[in-house]
Parts: C-alpha cells; structure tokens; sequence
C-alpha cells in the first residue's frame, strides 16, 4: 500500500519522519488524524517494527478506537500487539502487572466518584470537622487538582500550615491517601501518579517499558497535564521516538488542569525535535479561515502559524447585533428556516455557546417552532435535574397534595430525612386516605419517627407553608428567586463549588430568566399560569425527533468536531469572554483560544450574534459585543439585517403569547396609553411595579413591545397592548 497517497507535503514530511522527537503542530481541520495513523501503519509496514514496540496514547476510548480501526484498516488488521488507549488504560495495564512493587497488591480496586464520596465522608467525621464547612464534592476536586500536579500531601499541609481550613484540607488529602492504601484502592488520578511512582522506585520495570516502546505517540498534546506529561517524559527517554501531535491555538482546557507549556516549550526538554506544522485547512471556507486567523493571532503565548486552505473564498462571515436575547434566538430561528428551503438539513446546522444557561431561549424559540434538535454534552434545559427540582417546589407550593414532587425534594437539599423516614410517611398516608404534606399536619401521631425525624420534616412543613402564604403576595420571578434561595439549593451548590456545580448554578439562575420572560409577557399571571406554561414546553420536548436535528452544544463541547453552518451565539463582553477571565491575561488568551476552536467549526457559512440587551441568569442588562469580535477586519463581515430599519422589522417574529394574555384585551387589562403618546424616555406608571422610564421601543406584530427601567424592580418587557401603565404627565 501507498502510505503516502493523498497526503500533502507536510503530511508526508511527518509520516516519513526518521529517528528523534517529532512535534506535529496540527491546526484545526488539518488531518492530524490521518497523519498519526499513516505514520503508525508506514512503522510497522514499511520500517518493519514489531507492533508491540508501538504506545499510542489519546485523550478519549472513542478516539483510541478511531485510530485502531484506521490503522487496522491501512494494515489489514495487523494491530492487536499495538498499545493503544487512553493514559488511564494504559496505566491500569502497567499496574496490573507491577503495581506490588509499590506495596499493593495486583487486585487494586478503582474508586469511582460515589465510591470517593463515602471514602471522604469517612475522613471528614474521624477528624471532627465540620461538614457544613469541608464538602466532600469540593475537597475531592482539590484533591484531584493536587494530584495533577503532583503536589503531595505533605507539602500542601507546610504550604499552608497557618490557615485552619487549608491546613486541614492537607490533612483530609493525607487521610484519604492512607484509607485508599489500606483498602487497597486507587482513584482515577491515581493510575498515572502511582505508575510514576513505580517507575521511580523500580529501574527494572522503567527500564522494560522504555526499552519495549520504540516509538511513542501522543494526541491532543496541548491537553496534557503536568503527571500526564512526566509518564510520558520517563517513557520516552530511551529512544527517545516520541511523536506529540497537538495545536497550541486549541488548548482550550486550562480550568482542568492542561498546561499549554507542555507543548510550547517541547523543543526545549527534547533537544533536536523535528517540527513540523500542519497549516492546510480541509474544512472550511478561505473566509471563514481569515476570521479565525486575525482573531488568534492577537494571544501572545503561540506558535506562529496561519491556516490556509485550496477551499472556495465562500460567503463573508456573518456578524449580527439583535436588540435581545429573544431576538437573537428568534434570528438562528429565521435563518434556519431560510437555509432549509436552499437545500440545507437540520443537522447542518450547529449553534454554539459559551455556557449551557445559554441554551434555554434557543430550545424555547426551537420547540415554539418545530425545529427538532438535540443538545450535546448535556440535557435539555427542562430536563436538568435542578430545573425539575425546582419545578418540583413550585408543584408542591402550588399543590400541597402532589405526593409526587414532595417525595422528590423532601430531601433535596439534605435537610436529614431519609428514606425510612419517607416510607413510614406514606403508609400512614396510604392508611388514612391522605396527601403525605396532609399528614405532616399531624405528625405526632405517626409511629416509628424519630425525634430528630419530627423535627427536620416540622421545619420542612413551615417552609411550604411559608412559600404556599407568599406566592399569594408575590410576582413570579421574585417569587421563584426567594424559593430557589430559600429552600437552601443554591447554598449547597456554591459549597460543593466543583464545575459541575457551578454549571448547575447557572442553571438554576437562568431558570430566573424563565420567570422574567414569562412576567414580561404576562404582568398579571400567577405560578399556577407559570407551571402551565413550562409543562407544555417540557412535553412538547419530549416528543422531538432527534434524528435529523440542529445541535446545541457549548464550544467545549465542539472541539472535534465540524458543521457545514454554524450559529456562534451570545459573544458579548463578560459571556464570550466570559467575565471571570477578564482580569488575567492566560484566561483570556484561553478565551480567545476557545473562540478560535468556535470559528473553526464551520465548515461553509458562519453567524456570529451578540444581543444588545440579554436576560441571563435572571438579570437584564446593556451589553457590549465581544472584543473578539473588534478583532475581526471589517472586510470580512457583513451583516444579513437591512440597518436602515429595526432588526425586528426583518425578522418573523412567532411568538406564542398565553390565551391568558390574550384575554386580557377584553377582562380590564387593555393598556388606555395610545403607541402615539409612548416614545424612549417617557415617565410611566404600572399597577404592580410602580414609576419607570421607557428605554426602548419596538414596533411588534401591530403591537409595540416596550423596555422599562422600574424603579424599584429593574428592567421590564411588557407588550403596550396589555400594560397595566400609565403616561406619568411632566409637570
């Protein structure tokens, strides 16, 4: 077989490569895949390398079978010998076999993260601390961190002897590490820093592996860590044939540990390494390739390449500025649409985010509009288990009798009442014809409850009771936000303060954004009108076909992959780059990075949007577009809106407006103010929200829909129609 048919000349210079390191750096959609596999097959068929004398190490199993199946396929299935995984699985095959001379025994358990959590559990009691103030989730990711970087045990307790709650983390990682030991167990950072150890304690075995692996290639290069990168240092130096192949501009994984120093500073720890850059696109279009070129070259820490491509120019890239976040998701919608009827398919289409809170307004505007799509790297925004745990509440608050949704939350957060607790519950309820919250009214005549029981399930009750009295008095979104508060949710997540935590906090404050929408379209509407609302959109969910359907993804979850149309959404200062990343310079460059991965997915055309004016997290506020945005020259953009006009005059607008809101024209709710006496700036009054001033107006659907900044309550939506406002009269 030809293994250099098709490749281009810097392809072929890699898969030709000789003796010594060799750094392929690979930019997007350049066929580094290809280039690994070939190179592999070329070794073993033409160079005559035993397969055996291969390691092959990626970041993923589905990548690592991706490439055994492409070699496999080059070699005619001549790869069974070959050492290809992930670098867990590959050091789980060292241990196996060697992991007694570190004082374990070869039938070491891998602690998953449930089995970490009780482990830590263990730890925190038997020193006393407190467990309100060390969480389990939250210990366990620094931990993990430490790990990373090989920091032991040890050093963290003298590095932070003079500070109670660090130096006592110290001692919670010191105890974990012993109990791991005496249970002869291994967490998952553990199979690459304990077969470090090993090599570093025994020669012999180094000394095997070095000399067994004659050639060493690692993918994704940039997302190394620090113990990932010394496993790899110690592996290669006999030969020292390691083949790294990566691209600085996608490292885009700093928040988990990946140290893009690995890859920028390679040629220095591997004297006499070959480089070789990877520049020609396949993907995408000339256009969409100089967008992202001018972008990334403004970050300081790279290595100097361009993209290029023999692709067509193809359309400017399209950068559009809508007045809202509803409009902007209403914007994707048109265009959608309008690319369907010139041939293109639901799963052409990709739109991309910076957070998953993001992705709420575009499943609405979707789902409003039959467009079936799927969400990628997480669930849909309805069925995220803190949004049902906070419908759940809402259920219950609205009726006391849904056994269903108390059972649910009775303890979520944990408020003490368990399973058991829960049983004798039922029955009684069961026995006596009654709702279980029924029965809680008379809980001391339920047998079998503990007192602590009785008193954790009282204060559970007055807290229903006490949301059950309020919801009477007030709006929904400030309704919603003293229940997410109150019910101690948002407390326990920002004390876990893991990614995924702080992902399911965003959520849960996005669900505000559910809330501001839903009062802004309809003033007078209660939580009952709420909860009808949000179970229509949740079922019409459930029933989409996925098949052929647009994805939803956050740009982390992109990487890897490519769109022939790509919506990159929301690229406003503080969401994209996202706030927390202004203030240092490597996360912004990291920001910049992740934009560049964006860009690069599209393969023909390209809509970049900010909004105005975005609802998220519950607030409203003015926005400013993104800098990555100045970054790009203004020849190669355009813009799909006619600016001589709104932008609401040149898009289909649906939007699905309650029979409750419609009603209101004829039940007393029909605003008396004319659109002629309403402009920016005129003073109003509403029945609810009191003395405000119109910031923005917009003609809607023979309506004009209207921005208020409340005095008291903030920025307001409300269609004029059926605002309950007055002209204030200047005096």
């Amino acid at each position: 077989m030809d293994y250099l048919k098709g490749l281009n000349d810097r392809q072929k210079e890699a898969v030709l490569h000789g003796e010594g390191p060799l750094l392929i750096l690979a930019g997007a959609g350049s066929g580094k895949t290809r280039v690994l596999t070939h190179r592999i097959a070329y070794l073993i068929e033409e160079r005559g390398i035993f397969p055996g004398n291969i390691l092959a190490i990626t970041f993923t199993n589905k990548a690592a079978n991706e490439m055994k199946e492409r070699v496999a396929h080059l070699l005619d299935d001549n790869v069974e010998d070959i050492w290809m995984g992930t670098f867990h699985s590959v050091c789980v095959r060292i241990l196996r076999r060697d992991i007694d001379k570190i004082g374990y025994e070869r039938s070491f358990s891998i602690y998953d993260r449930d089995d970490q959590i009780t482990l830590m559990k263990e730890c925190i009691k038997e020193l006393n601390l407190n467990k309100d103030m060390f969480n389990e989730r939250s210990l366990l990711n620094v931990i993990s961190s430490l790990k990373d970087k090989m920091t032991p045990p040890d050093s963290y307790i003298n590095q932070n002897y003079g500070d109670y709650y660090y130096r006592n983390v110290g001692e919670l990682y010191a105890l974990y590490e012993k109990k791991l030991k005496q249970n002869n167990a291994l967490d998952f950072d553990d199979l690459i820093i304990k077969t470090i150890e090993l090599f570093n304690k025994s020669p012999q075995v180094l000394d095997y592996y070095q000399k067994k692996f004659k050639y060493i290639f690692v993918d994704e290069f940039q997302d190394t860590n620090k113990s990932q990168y010394e496993l790899v240092r110690l592996l290669s130096q006999w030969y020292k044939n390691l083949c790294v192949v990566g691209d600085d501009d996608q490292s885009i994984y700093g928040w988990r540990g990946a140290d893009i120093t690995n890859i920028l500073n390679f040629e220095k720890d591997f004297p006499n390494t070959k480089i070789i850059k990877l520049e020609q696109n396949y993907r995408s279009t000339k256009n969409i390739l100089e967008v992202a070129n001018h972008v990334i070259k403004n970050n300081y820490d790279r290595k100097d390449k361009r993209l290029w491509t023999e692709n067509e120019k193809g359309q400017k890239v399209v950068v559009e500025g809508l007045s809202d976040s509803d409009e902007e998701a209403y914007f994707v919608v048109n265009k959608i649409g309008e690319l369907m009827k010139e041939g293109y398919k639901p799963s052409d289409f990709a739109v991309l985010y910076r957070t998953n809170a993001q992705s709420r307004s575009f499943e609405e505007a979707f789902i409003k509009n039959n467009i079936p799509y799927k969400i990628v790297g997480g669930l849909r925004f309805y069925d995220r288990k803190e949004i049902k745990d906070i419908i759940a509440y809402l259920k219950l608050i609205q009726n006391p009798v849904d056994d269903i949704s108390l059972k649910r939350i009775i303890n979520v957060p944990r408020r003490g009442i368990g399973n058991a607790t829960l049983e004798k519950l039922e029955e009684y309820a069961r026995e006596d014809g009654e709702s279980i919250y029924s029965v809680l009214f008379n809980i001391d005549e339920i047998p079998g409850l503990s007192a602590r029981a009785k008193n954790s399930l009282m204060k559970f009750m007055n807290m229903i009771n006490k949301f059950i009295a309020m919801k009477e008095v007030m709006g929904v979104r400030d309704f919603i936000e003293e229940v997410i508060y109150g019910v101690g949710y948002i407390k326990e997540l920002e004390e876990d303060g893991s990614l995924e935590a702080r992902t399911r906090l965003d959520n849960i404050k996005e669900f505000l954004s559910v809330a501001v929408d839903f009062e802004m379209r309809n003033p007078d509407g209660s939580l009952e009108d709420f909860l009808a609302n949000i179970s229509l959109l949740s079922d019409i969910d459930k029933t989409e076909d996925v098949d052929n359907s647009v994805t939803l993804l956050t740009v982390h979850s992109a990487k890897g992959l490519e769109f022939p149309v790509v919506f990159l959404v929301g690229m406003e200062e503080g969401l994209f780059p996202i706030s927390r990343a202004l203030e240092s310079e490597s996360e912004l460059e990291e920001e910049r990075r992740l934009c560049y991965v964006a860009i690069t997915r599209a393969e023909k055309l390209l809509y970049i949007t900010y909004a105005k004016l975005r609802t998220i997290y519950g607030s409203t506020n003015y926005t400013l577009p993104s800098r990555f945005i100045k970054e790009i020259p203004q020849d190669l953009v355009t813009s799909s809106v006619n600016r001589k006009g709104t932008n609401s005059g040149q898009l289909i607008r649906v939007i699905d407006y309650s029979s409750r809101e419609r009603s209101g024209l004829e039940t007393g709710y029909k605003s008396s103010v004319d659109n002629s006496e309403i402009k920016v700036g005129s003073k109003v009054n509403h029945k609810k929200w009191g003395l405000g001033t119109v910031v923005q107006t917009k003609d809607r659907d023979q309506d004009m829909e209207l921005v208020i900044a409340f005095d008291k309550v903030g920025l307001k939506r409300l269609l004029l129609s059926i605002a309950p406002i007055e002209i204030v009269k200047g005096e």
